[in-house]
């Protein structure tokens, strides 16, 4: 009952081929979920951004439209 029968090894080393055979597949897939989670906190960011420009936005009083003009120049 304690030992591992032929089958139990090849499916160990299956899994371990896959894992790490072959071009370092490992480490592609782990640069992958790096990429993935840095544009998910890109993504973070820029919503944050927005909603603080949005907070500014809304606290500051109304421009004329001279005050419009010597902001676009």
């Amino acid at each position: 009952m304690g030992s591992f029968s032929i089958w139990h090894w090849a499916i160990v080393a299956i899994v371990v081929l896959l894992l790490f055979g072959g071009r370092g597949k490992l480490s592609a897939m782990m640069g992958d979920a790096a990429k993935g989670v840095k544009a998910f906190r890109d993504g973070l960011k820029d919503t944050d951004e927005t909603k603080s420009s949005d907070e500014q936005r809304a606290g500051a009083l109304p421009r004329t439209e001279a005050e419009k003009e010597d902001l676009k120049r």
